[in-house]
């Protein structure tokens, strides 16, 4: 692949806990993958196997202990506090399973926040969109405790596409929400790459959530052991149980 292509990479990326042969634990152990822009790929292995480790060194929240990680053509882990923190801000889009909303704002607070951080003001137009898409619209002026699970996560959604950021980390994003408001975000991340050309990485433990993916990575004890496109949930399933039985 032409790096040009790639939103986010990882290159020959150790992530190495514990100072003694005893205590040592690699938590990534050589990884080199590429996340091509306008694509959506999931991240799949078992407990332990990296792949949280793995999104938050690519997205600046975690030190790599050597080799590359890049967001477009920002070598993270060069830079230093200011850098990063620009990186987060700028190019970088989150969607966790807590939501992660400030509780004292709106929901349009809350999607703008990190635009007003960075003293910019929101392209109207594209929130807008954004919003719509979402089924938003009625719930601007509501505060986080008065939206379901899922009317949160949407607007955490969409707090993550509104600064148009390289690439969109998801962690787990649908593991607080019930099967309907799950599938409606996840369709929501999918419709966000075909139709608005954003680049999507989930981290996922579920089948039916990596299966909106257009690939699948497997991570397994720290290293990357195998992909799949065109992903069904039936297939996933399939390629974990050895995964999950080692």
């Amino acid at each position: 692949m032409n790096h040009t292509s790639a939103a986010a990479r990882a290159v020959d990326t150790w992530k190495v806990y514990g100072t003694t042969e005893e205590t040592r634990v690699d938590a990534l152990a050589g990884v080199s993958v590429e996340f091509q822009r306008g694509h959506f790929t999931a991240i799949m292995g078992p407990s332990g196997s990296g792949k949280s480790t793995l999104m938050h060194c690519l997205a600046g929240l975690d030190t790599v202990t050597r080799g590359e990680v890049w967001i477009g053509d920002t070598q993270v882990n060069t830079l230093g506090d200011r850098g990063l923190t620009r990186l987060r801000r700028d190019q970088v889009g989150f969607i966790f399973q807590q939501f992660n909303l400030m509780p004292t704002l709106t929901a349009e607070e809350n999607i703008t926040l990190p635009l007003a951080i960075g003293g910019r003001r929101p392209d109207r137009a594209w929130m807008n969109q954004v919003v719509q898409t979402l089924g938003l619209g009625d719930r601007l002026r509501h505060r986080p405790s008065q939206l379901s699970g899922g009317q949160q996560q949407k607007v955490a959604c969409a707090r993550a596409l509104v600064p148009r950021p390289d690439v969109v980390f998801a962690d787990e994003p649908t593991g607080n929400l019930d099967s309907r408001s799950g599938a409606e975000v996840l369709k929501f991340l999918q419709d966000s790459v075909r139709d608005f050309s954003q680049t999507v990485v989930l981290v996922t433990h579920d089948p039916n959530a990596a299966s909106y993916a257009d690939r699948v990575i497997f991570l397994a004890d720290g290293c990357v052991v195998d992909e799949m496109a065109d992903p069904s949930p039936q297939r996933l399933l399939e390629q974990m149980k050895p995964l999950d039985a080692a």
